[in-house]
């Protein structure tokens, strides 16, 4: 079968692109065709035989740029402006998705995020137009959903909540839903009567991950630590709802020096870098910058084993990690906690509504879980133990691994997958 793909952004580091690449990897394997369109290709080439590039539904064209802008962040008093932009590139997009479809035969369609989110309202009012035009089969691939960014989606212009009422998620009698946890299932439901397929985030158990090699084993003299630390990772961006200041604290009650907090991703996406100040601040004020490390710098985030231009992956930083620190208050699945279970590091995690219990951590995962990040002296204590009893840091390792690989591998992504292709095609 023929599938194409419609993404604003491939080949980023984000949650849509990552899983998007995995899905790609899985439908070969099941022996499909895959076209892509999108916006950007990000830090990869494109292959112009089967990858279409189209500017305007990348997030960051003038054409998005300004409509988010005036939807939502600066909008005009008069909103003629911004509905005439809408319709005008929507028809622009629109054509060329259908251009895409017929030049490549396309079989059956699948939408990244594209149809659920309004983060570029003309791709999205493009694809329902194009699938009304063509009558082609879609799958959408639901990560996020409007009413989970609280009023980031809110436009103080009646019109522009018409369009995201009515046009996100896509609804359409020959449109399919794929979503990334339980509660966006229940939500879909209770909203809209549509019934949607769970598909978890996976990760790859058939390929090394998170082991020492010859790539490396300079690490510790590279990022000028020693031989007897102790090193806790976050590897996550620097962003507010990660809750790294939790992970600063846990250092802090330790009182261990030998601890250190290696803190991979950087704060390109913190606005302001509101939220990096605010972890220096805490940082200079409980004394431990000798022991809290912000090493972007050091670590390609560009995809979980390629190294890029910088000196190491974050296979690499798994690796080294006694164990990994994940006090998120929000995330749509929680690719970070299924990357430590795949490297066999322990982790400490919050409890982050309305996703891990259900999803994750009710299926048997051991971990110290916090709850509102609140370090009660059982939780600590708890961790002090994980840190440094070798033998129990391991066995608890092991054992998510062999959880993990029965949950969340490519396994379990292409069971969901053929389920997915049987109903939108029966």
């Amino acid at each position: 079968m023929k599938i194409g793909i419609i993404i604003g952004r491939i080949g980023g580091v984000d949650g849509v692109a990552l899983e998007t690449e995995k899905w790609i990897e899985v439908f070969q394997k099941m022996g499909h065709q895959i076209f892509i369109i999108s916006g950007q290709f990000e830090g990869r080439k494109m292959n112009c035989e089967s990858e279409t590039r189209v500017p305007e539904m990348s997030f960051f064209s003038p054409e998005s740029y300004w409509e988010q802008k005036k939807a939502f962040f600066h909008p005009d008093f008069d909103q003629d402006d911004l509905i005439e932009h809408l319709q005008l590139y929507s028809k622009v997009i629109e054509n060329k998705i259908i251009n895409w479809i017929h030049k490549f035969n396309i079989d059956l369609l699948l939408s990244e995020n594209a149809s659920c989110l309004p983060s570029h309202i003309s791709m999205g009012i493009a694809i329902k137009n194009a699938i009304l035009k063509t009558g082609k089969t879609i799958i959408t691939h639901d990560h996020d959903f409007a009413w989970e960014r609280g009023d980031r989606y809110v436009s103080p212009h009646p019109k522009i909540n018409e369009f995201v009422k009515n046009e996100f998620p896509l609804r359409l009698p020959n449109s399919y839903h794929a979503v990334i946890n339980l509660n966006a299932r229940k939500t879909l439901k209770e909203k809209f009567n549509r019934d949607s397929i769970v598909v978890p985030n996976v990760m790859n158990f058939d390929k090394p991950f998170g082991e020492l090699n010859e790539n490396n084993k300079n690490l510790l003299i590279d990022l000028n630590l020693e031989n007897n630390d102790i090193l806790l990772f976050q590897i996550t961006r620097v962003v507010e709802r990660k809750g790294i200041e939790t992970a600063i604290d846990l250092i802090d009650k330790l009182h261990d020096p030998r601890l250190k907090l290696i803190i991979t991703g950087n704060y390109a996406d913190d606005a302001g870098n509101l939220y990096y100040m605010k972890l220096v601040e805490q940082i200079h004020e409980l004394k431990l910058s000798k022991q809290i490390r912000f090493a972007y710098q050091d670590f390609s985030n560009k995809g979980l084993s390629g190294h890029a231009s910088k000196n190491y992956s974050l296979s690499d930083a798994y690796a080294y990690a006694r164990a990994c620190t994940y006090f998120s208050t929000y995330e749509g699945f929680g690719n970070a906690f299924v990357e430590a279970v795949l490297a066999k590091r322990p982790i400490f995690v919050n409890n982050y509504k309305p996703v891990y219990w259900p999803d994750i951590g009710s299926k048997g995962f051991k971990a110290v879980m916090l709850e509102d990040n609140v370090l009660t002296n059982n939780a600590l204590k708890d961790m002090h133990e994980v840190i440094y009893n070798t033998q129990l840091n391991k066995e608890i390792a092991e054992y998510n691994y062999q959880l993990g690989k029965k949950l969340f591998s490519y396994v379990t992504l292409e069971e969901k997958l053929r389920q997915l292709i049987d109903i939108a095609t029966k």
